[in-house]
């Protein structure tokens, strides 16, 4: 069994998305992140970044004791390993799955996030920020769109932990102000992820979770208004 501490967030969706398409056996333990509770200390434990995701592993490899892992690429590669499943176990392979789960760690995910955070949260419209991050996310998206356009299914060849960690990135790609339309390659990738059944599982479990996600002046003071004193 594996504890998935859990928001609905896209890194959060990364993980439920490979536990769904595993089938192996989880618990969702919702970190309700707008009422700050990413900083309990039980949460903390395991998760001392104070970001969802982390697992708690009750049967890892080593037959030991109960294993945590937290960030949500680490979460991934953890998982592909463990179950053999989901990157390549050939040399080559493996690197161009994990190649991209880095671009989606260090590219995709904060870019999108600093345009989520100036499009949708900041306090005041700043149009350098919006159009730095939109044109950024833009590229990114067509470094994607790019990738994809020699006819492959899916980012690394066959479905991977590529896909599940750049997919759910996409998903609010209106809200992010860019057109799959204009990424035609992209487009067909994003559909065929989406119709697959782990993907619809995930997503109806988010749901039942989460089916009005809301920013309020607390939340966002919780969300948007740390410093090092928040980790010490």
């Amino acid at each position: 069994m594996i504890d998935l501490h859990y928001w609905t967030t896209p890194n959060g969706h990364k993980v439920s998305l490979f536990l769904e398409e595993a089938a192996l056996p989880y618990r969702i333990v919702p970190v309700h992140i707008g009422r700050g509770e990413q900083f309990a200390p039980e949460f903390l434990r395991i998760a001392p970044n104070n970001r969802i995701p982390a697992i708690v592993d009750h049967a890892p490899a080593d037959a030991g004791e109960p294993l945590s892992v937290f960030e949500s690429g680490a979460i991934l590669l953890y998982l592909a390993d463990k179950t053999k499943r989901f990157i390549a176990q050939d040399l080559r392979g493996r690197n161009v799955a994990l190649q991209w789960l880095f671009w989606q760690m260090g590219g995709l995910g904060p870019m999108a996030g600093q345009n989520h955070h100036f499009v949708q949260y900041a306090p005041e419209k700043l149009p350098y920020a919006i159009d730095r991050y939109v044109k950024e996310t833009s590229r990114l998206y067509g470094v994607l769109d790019k990738h994809l356009a020699d006819g492959r299914e899916y980012i690394a060849g066959e479905y991977s932990i590529a896909d599940m960690a750049c997919y759910p990135w996409v998903v609010p790609h209106e809200r992010q102000h860019q057109r799959l339309g204009d990424f035609p390659s992209l487009s067909r990738w994003f559909d065929r992820v989406q119709e697959r059944p782990a993907t619809a599982r995930a997503y109806q479990r988010a749901s039942e979770i989460n089916s009005a996600p809301v920013v309020d002046e607390r939340s966002r003071s919780l969300l948007f208004g740390q410093d090092a004193s928040t980790v010490r």
